[in-house]
């Protein structure tokens, strides 16, 4: 899957580029799962944001690549919306203080003569 940009709201074309599915599939599954609520606008635009395209993603990944049926997609999402939930904040966690870390590295190299 492409890395998720640093955007605030995405297109449904760009969520559907991002999550690999295509447009009707994502409108089809806001139906089916509530978790997935991008925002609308004027003329009822949807605009995903990042929560939403991680949402897709898990569900894409329940669905094409573990084999459940939309039922059993919607029961893991919502037995482990918390733990996904918790994964995702570790995962931004781990990033953060790696990204401290290197800041910290760099600031050692320009003290150390």
């Amino acid at each position: 899957m492409p890395l998720i940009p640093d955007k605030r709201y995405f297109s449904i074309g760009e969520a559907s580029d991002l999550c690999r599915v295509k447009s009707h599939v994502l409108r089809y599954w806001e139906q089916e799962f509530s978790q997935l609520k991008p925002v609308k606008r004027r003329g009822n635009r949807r605009y995903y944001q990042q929560r939403d395209i991680q949402i897709a993603r898990d569900i894409r990944h329940l669905l094409y690549d573990q084999g459940f049926t939309i039922q059993g997609a919607r029961q893991q999402l919502a037995g482990k919306g918390r733990a996904l939930a918790s994964l995702n904040d570790n995962a931004v966690a781990a990033d953060s203080l790696a990204a401290v870390r290197r800041e910290l590295e760099s600031i050692v190299q320009l003290l150390t003569p």
